[in-house]
């Protein structure tokens, strides 16, 4: 482990995410990767309920995917989240993987905070994530 939070989930394709031939179609790796994401978060305890609740938002304002092999339907798929960046930004590493441990993806994602009553971005993380992550490395220690 890294220093900082990672997370990592198990899904199976299912059928209405792939094409014809049973291949995924390339834009459900993101939602993959966003399912990975809210794992990461949720251990951190800053889910998007939690970040709306104390005042912000954090709009994906970057994207970056390398598709390596396809996903089919049925498979099993390993995807994991690991933070990168915290405090200006969140910037988060993602990787998907079949059974076989063959890796088909990879990216990153880069998220701003915004107040959510101003609408104004932060030219740095809130208190409140790091807060989190501060509390998260006391409980690991």
């Amino acid at each position: 482990m890294s220093g900082l939070p990672e997370a990592e989930v198990t899904l199976e394709v299912p059928f209405f995410d792939a094409d014809m031939l049973g291949i995924v179609w390339h834009g459900h790796y993101l939602k993959y990767f966003e399912i990975a994401r809210c794992a990461l978060l949720e251990i951190i305890d800053y889910d998007y309920l939690t970040m709306k609740a104390t005042g912000y938002v954090w709009p994906v304002v970057d994207l970056q995917v390398r598709y390596l092999a396809p996903a089919r339907f049925g498979q099993t798929l390993q995807v994991a989240a690991r933070m990168l960046e915290y405090e200006y930004r969140l910037k988060l590493a993602y990787e998907i993987h079949d059974t076989d441990g063959r890796r088909l993806a990879k990216g990153t994602t880069v998220q701003v905070a915004v107040e959510l009553d101003s609408g104004e971005m932060c030219f740095g993380s809130p208190p409140v994530l790091l807060e989190r992550i501060a509390r998260w490395r006391r409980q690991r220690a």
